[in-house]
């Protein structure tokens, strides 16, 4: 397979960050039949990208397909990315407290938060938190098992983490934002650290690329009336 047209990148993605993803769960993301996601994820195992099983489709075993969605990843829509950081850096006040969390759009964030001065962050995302200089800033990484390439980390120790601090912000990343308004993640792991963040933030804000909104994904994190703004490049 010589390229890899944006709904497979994306599917590649999806199964890097979630380990496994039904075909009933990746039709309705991308609003296709069982049928053309079954074609995708078979000329993709037939490449040796990724693990056909029945009803959907696993990492390939090894590291290189795990590298390889988190790069697409992070170069697609690097500039809507980069304007949806500057809208969150423009937001946070120097001083504050932010749960950041994991995904390329909140690395981006970073980046431009790091700018500011004497910021305490919490995040389950090593790459959020590498993005940060530890001499300017108090960083804390939540413990857990790291899950995916994209280095992010889940568990229960995380979600106890958060329970008893108060933070200022939550930056929440999600999968989809499906036209009734639920926000919609694939990894229910991943899901419960959100929730937990969304519970001791003061200001809660949504950052979603134009491709999250009406799509879904397996299961609910919240509704987006929950979070004060959602954040996008409009």
């Amino acid at each position: 397979m010589d390229t890899l047209s944006k709904r497979q990148q994306d599917i590649l993605t999806l199964v890097g960050e979630s380990g496994f993803v039904t075909i009933e769960a990746l039709a309705d993301s991308f609003g296709v039949s069982a049928q053309t996601i079954r074609r995708e994820i078979i000329a993709m195992d037939n490449a040796g990208l990724l693990q056909r099983f029945h009803g959907g489709a696993g990492r390939a075993e090894g590291t290189s397909t795990l590298r390889l969605g988190h790069n697409y990843k992070a170069h697609q829509n690097r500039e809507e990315k980069d304007l949806i950081a500057q809208k969150v850096a423009d937001l946070v006040a120097p001083g504050s407290s932010l749960y950041i969390d994991v995904g390329t759009t909140m690395e981006a964030a970073a980046i431009r938060l790091n700018k500011l001065a004497s910021l305490t962050i919490l995040t389950n995302s090593m790459r959020v938190a590498a993005n940060f200089d530890h001499t300017r800033h108090a960083v804390h990484v939540l413990g857990g098992v790291v899950a995916g390439q994209d280095g992010s980390l889940v568990g229960e120790q995380a979600v106890l983490n958060l329970r008893d601090v108060r933070l200022d912000y939550a930056l929440i990343g999600c999968s989809g934002i499906e036209t009734s308004g639920s926000v919609m993640d694939f990894d229910q792991r991943k899901i419960a650290i959100k929730q937990a963040a969304l519970g001791v933030a003061r200001h809660s804000y949504l950052l979603a690329t134009a491709g999250k909104f009406e799509r879904s994904a397996f299961a609910r994190i919240c509704h987006r009336d929950d979070v004060e703004a959602v954040i996008s490049s409009d």
